[in-house]
């Protein structure tokens, strides 16, 4: 018989919403239940295929938290487990260092926990023997390899090895416990189950080594669809991974192009048949979609200036295609060519806008202005509020762009709407 589990990290369990907006109740409440519903997805498929164990590379937690109410449902959950035979073995990561939970929380005796010094389990199951290795982080950092405290294979056994780390470094994750592919697949063990980076990655080499990603997205910046691994070894020793979906909501950037449409309605249309296909596309229970319209249209400013409108009609197409919502409306739609030439010369409004475009937000003095008034503003916030200006350098230049760009169209968009024009 062969030894089968799940792999599966970085569930953050009720961690808080972030970049998602509240302007829409219902969609709140739907994203922020969504980790408590993956981790309920998860130990519902340990059930269903009757695996040996459950293994969570790190990061079950979200920080310092406090709620007993998510100790209790996350005690109920191990204890399903622990009801039908599965064992739970369990690492912490950077954030479990932060939690009180980690420390306080009585868990059944199926779940192993490992603890900061490396230890291996063995254990026999269908005549198969299988070493389990894990190593906990003790505090939030971890700046150097922890691949070197880890004991060594067992021999005659098949070694599986757990561990929370950011490998050689990833955008957008800060460096912890990093280490090379290559080490990892030199070390003997038949599968890693790594965490940290909420991407899924399946690094290809002489051994099986996974990062399943997070098994649940919370905001547009974790989008796609999410996963954990179910992990057969065979009698043989041999290997196989299958990918099993969990998330509940899926997060997804949609571009939609316009060019040419010149009346409200068909506006409309375009942006509904465009969630309509990436509907019919998502696997998910539920898609929260950043809906981007680019192109050129005679409506640009019209549209502009109703975003507002526009979003509300977006909102309800998405309602029409079922369990489709709109997280943001974001645009990057301008006037036909031609009409912008020929107007230029006779229209103040479209004068002025071709001024303010090559001259004025493109100026050296006028960007580091934006910039100054912007940091400032970050600077009042707390650092996790500050997601949505970018996570490093590049991504902040990008987010000045957008702003002063996006500010310059709205102001002209206004001054149209006032003055008359278009």
């Amino acid at each position: 018989m062969p030894f089968r589990f799940v792999h599966t990290a970085d569930i953050h369990l009720d961690s808080p919403l972030r970049s998602l907006s509240l302007r829409n109740a219902e969609l709140a409440d739907l994203v922020g239940d969504a980790t408590r519903r993956a981790l309920i997805r998860i130990v519902d498929l340990c059930l269903e295929e009757q695996v040996d164990a459950l293994i969570i590379a790190g990061d079950l937690y979200d920080g310092d938290q406090t709620s007993m109410k998510t100790a209790r449902f996350l005690a109920t959950q191990m204890q399903r487990l622990h009801e039908a035979g599965i064992a739970v073995f369990k690492i912490r990561g950077n954030h479990d260092a932060l939690s009180r939970i980690t420390q306080e929380l009585v868990l059944p005796p199926s779940v192993k926990v490992f603890g900061g010094r490396a230890e291996a389990v063995e254990l026999t199951t269908g005549g198969i023997d299988v070493a389990i290795h894990g190593l906990s982080f003790s505090k939030p950092q971890a700046p150097e390899s922890l691949l070197p405290k880890y004991r060594p294979p067992t021999p005659g056994a098949v070694n599986i090895g757990i561990m929370h780390t950011s490998l050689a470094g990833a955008s957008g994750h800060d460096l912890y416990a990093p280490c090379s592919l290559v080490d990892l697949h030199g070390t003997g063990f038949a599968y890693w189950a790594l965490g940290h980076i909420h991407q899924r990655t399946h690094h290809a080499g002489e051994r099986t080594v996974i990062m399943p990603g997070m098994p649940q997205g919370r905001d547009i910046n974790e989008a796609g669809e999410k996963t954990v691994s179910l992990v057969t070894i065979g009698d043989d020793g041999s290997v196989r991974v299958e990918e099993r979906l969990t998330s509940l909501a899926q997060f997804a950037r949609l571009t939609v192009d316009i060019t040419g449409a010149n009346d409200w309605r068909s506006v409309v249309e375009h942006i509904g048949t465009a969630l309509e296909q990436e509907r019919q596309r998502t696997r998910s229970d539920h898609l929260v979609v950043r809906l981007r319209l680019v192109g050129r249209t005679p409506l640009a400013w019209t549209i502009r200036r109703d975003r507002d409108l526009l979003q509300a009609e977006a909102e309800q197409r998405g309602e029409r295609t079922g369990r489709t919502w709109i997280e943001k409306l974001e645009l990057a739609v301008d006037v036909p060519a031609d009409e912008t030439r020929a107007a230029s010369g006779s229209d103040p409004i479209l004068e002025l806008s071709v001024l303010m475009r090559e001259e004025v937000m493109t100026a050296h003095g006028f960007r580091e202005d934006v910039r100054e008034m912007v940091q400032s503003l970050l600077d009042d916030l707390p650092p996790e509020s500050r997601r949505f200006a970018g996570s490093d350098p590049a991504a902040f230049d990008r987010f000045l762009d957008d702003l002063i760009r996006d500010g310059g169209e709205d102001l002209m968009a206004r001054l149209a709407a006032d003055g008359g024009a278009r």
